[in-house]
């Protein structure tokens, strides 16, 4: 079994039990790598591909008018981006933007083969509806919180994550990029994390963050 078989199949192991499906997949597939900071998709743009990721996040997210970015969701090595997969099922425009948080790597199969897989297998079948609907709850949650809480408590909620701000150590971000996660302004996520530098929550700097505490 090829490297490249192997980690597909470690990564995606429901989908890496079909040897046919594996074989297809290796076929059709094309192995990419991408820098960081790269657009994958434009809102309005044509998916014409699907992306296996295999290492790296993607961010995919929407943009105001005003120019404001919310993070709708993170696409991690093992995934695929269900807007991609809905549009190519649906033949509807991307309606987010998508871009390379980081340096990626991915497999990316043609639409027509996805298309063909939603008609006659049946793996991918259920890995894909599995896939919408563990994103579509995480979306859902999204909204939620944009709906019913208030920015400083959702801002706390986000500090809190020991993944993201380990407790006494300095967190590489920006206030924009705190902005773009929660779906506000700089303006605002400034203020409020001037409150909590008071409070002695926080340390802030320039583009860094650490938590001395928890917030919430």
């Amino acid at each position: 079994m090829g490297t490249l078989q192997q980690e597909f199949v470690r990564l995606f192991p429901d989908l890496g039990a079909d040897e046919g499906f594996l074989q297809s997949l290796l076929g059709m597939g094309q192995q990419v790598a991408l820098p960081a900071g790269q657009h994958i998709c434009l809102e309005g743009s044509n998916c014409s591909h699907l992306a296996f990721v295999l290492a790296g996040t993607g961010r995919v997210y929407k943009l105001s008018e005003s120019g404001r970015e919310i993070t709708l969701y993170r696409v991690e090595a093992g995934e695929c981006c269900i807007l991609t997969l809905s549009c190519i099922i649906s033949e509807k425009r991307f309606p987010a933007f998508a871009v390379s948080e980081t340096e990626l790597q991915a497999i990316v199969v043609p639409a027509a083969v996805i298309q063909e897989w939603m008609d006659n297998n049946r793996s991918w079948r259920r890995y894909a509806w599995n896939l919408i609907a563990a994103r579509l709850g995480d979306v859902i949650s999204l909204i939620e919180e944009v709906t019913f809480r208030r920015m400083d408590e959702r801002l706390g909620f986000y500090l809190n994550q020991e993944k993201l701000f380990p407790l006494g150590e300095k967190t590489p971000i920006t206030h924009q990029q705190i902005a773009a996660e929660l779906g506000t302004s700089r303006e605002v996520i400034s203020r409020l994390l001037k409150d909590l530098e008071q409070q002695k929550i926080v340390d802030l700097g320039r583009g860094w963050v650490r938590r001395l505490q928890s917030p919430m």
